[in-house]
């Protein structure tokens, strides 16, 4: 089985007790979690760039969420944010939206609830789960980038190494894992070896 890269999760809420309940929960689903009380404590750990997906809350102490969101914005635009509050307001819910947040959850929300929405963040976002699908993921793109370089069609390029034109599509998209055979046809068409297809990944 693959190894599991477990997606970091920030937890910035100024109730110890949210906070601590889901380090648990996020913990036992799997996830790796941190938290934090202090909204002001969070822009330095967004900046180290270690998370891939941030639980919100939005009425805090000092600096609100949507404040902190738009701040969170300037540092990282890519980030995974989802927004959670006791308080649900239409003007709330759009200056989040607004300020590119991903999802907005009414406390209290049940674990199926939160579940289903960070699968969706996981999916949608692309964020990156299992090593060997990081793997498949950065070698299909230094594939495609390779044979764009190198002005071939998808379908030239099959035609130089006997493999069908869909596969070559799947691994470009890091969608079906290429055996050492397959990676040794598409190497010799390139004109690269098959150790730099794997440089940097």
């Amino acid at each position: 089985m693959a190894e599991r890269m477990k997606l970091r999760v920030l937890v910035i809420d100024d109730d110890q007790d949210v906070c601590d309940y889901l380090e648990d929960f996020l913990g036992r689903e799997g996830y790796r979690v941190s938290t934090l009380v202090k909204p002001i404590d969070a822009l330095p750990e967004i900046k180290e760039g270690r998370y891939q997906i941030v639980l919100l809350d939005i009425r805090m102490p000092g600096l609100d969420g949507v404040q902190l969101l738009r701040q969170i914005r300037a540092i990282d635009s890519d980030i995974c944010v989802i927004i959670m509050t006791a308080y649900p307001s239409v003007d709330s819910a759009i200056d989040t939206m607004k300020a590119d947040a991903f999802d907005y959850l009414r406390k209290p929300f049940d674990n199926d609830q939160l579940r289903a929405v960070i699968k969706r963040a996981v999916r949608e976002k692309g964020l990156m789960v299992d090593a060997e699908e990081r793997v498949s993921t950065q070698l299909g793109a230094k594939i495609r980038t390779l044979r764009k370089e190198r002005d071939l069609t998808l379908k030239q390029l099959a035609n130089k190494t006997a493999l069908s034109v869909s596969l070559i599509s799947q691994i470009e998209l890091g969608k079906s894992a290429a055996s050492v055979s397959t990676l040794r046809k598409l190497a010799a068409a390139l004109g690269v070896t098959m150790s730099y297809l794997f440089e940097g990944i």
